[in-house]
């Protein structure tokens, strides 16, 4: 049976700018060892390629083939739901590219749906728009719920917030393709041709990867190298299959890969 990797990158695989030790060297075994992997990002602004870019500058190259973003999963949803539809697009390069990859245009007026991604660049004229649009019938699609870090400086607001100031306006709730939800979780592991009990999940935050791996059947592994901490996890309800430092304290095969 084959098996393989659904990898989270911030926390994991980088913190910021800096690569975490040893994520090069597991990374690199993986591709030795011919070990199917995705780096699975709720990121919609970045394209694959500005992710593989990024990485080479860490010293990790892999392939567009490597990379599943938020962005991708709500493509694909969207265009499954209505082939050839349009969207309204709050939001940037990554997104942009996918949905158009994916058949759907991009439109101004009356559209199938009103689609929110990362970004600074949209106005609070092209929020109002969009809430007129959901309220005149368009569904409202959010690309994640990630929240801002809250931290002083921080350059993105934050997606949840942008989401909750729509729903508010609209008194509509958004539907969240990105992780923890089944739409992305689902949709990264058939990009690598993975059944569920083939599937394992590796991020560093509990509220997503994990959550998302647990409620969809997946083996899950946490890192403590970005968000989530030890001390934390008696919070949850539910719990990693294995927690490690960082990636570079992960031995393949893994103790379920049988």
């Amino acid at each position: 049976m084959a098996h393989g990797l659904l990898i989270d990158m911030d926390g994991v695989i980088y913190g910021g700018d800096f690569l975490i030790p040893g994520a090069d060297t597991f990374i690199a075994r993986l591709l030795k060892e011919k070990i199917p992997f995705t780096f699975m990002t709720n990121n919609s602004q970045r394209t694959p390629l500005d992710a593989v870019r990024k990485l080479k500058k860490l010293g990790i190259e892999v392939t567009e083939n490597h990379v599943y973003t938020s962005a991708m999963a709500t493509s694909k949803f969207l265009a499954s739901q209505v082939p050839k539809g349009t969207a309204y697009v709050l939001g940037e390069g990554g997104l942009l590219n996918s949905l158009h990859d994916s058949g759907l245009t991009l439109v101004d007026t009356e559209p199938d749906f009103v689609v929110l991604g990362e970004g600074r660049n949209f106005t609070l004229e092209m929020v109002q728009r969009a809430v007129d649009m959901i309220l005149a019938g368009a569904k409202f699609i959010t690309t994640n719920r990630d929240p801002s870090p809250k931290k002083k400086g921080w350059n993105n607001l934050g997606i949840a917030a942008t989401t909750a100031m729509i729903e508010e306006a609209t008194g509509i709730k958004a539907f969240v393709v990105g992780k923890p939800g089944p739409v992305m979780m689902r949709s990264a592991r058939k990009f690598i041709g993975l059944e569920t009990a083939e599937t394992t999940v590796i991020g560093d935050t509990m509220d997503t990867d994990i959550q998302g791996g647990v409620q969809m059947g997946y083996h899950t592994i946490l890192v403590l190298s970005g968000i989530s901490k030890n001390e934390e996890l008696r919070h949850y309800a539910f719990k990693p299959d294995l927690i490690v430092n960082s990636v570079d304290d992960i031995e393949l095969p893994l103790s379920w890969w049988s």
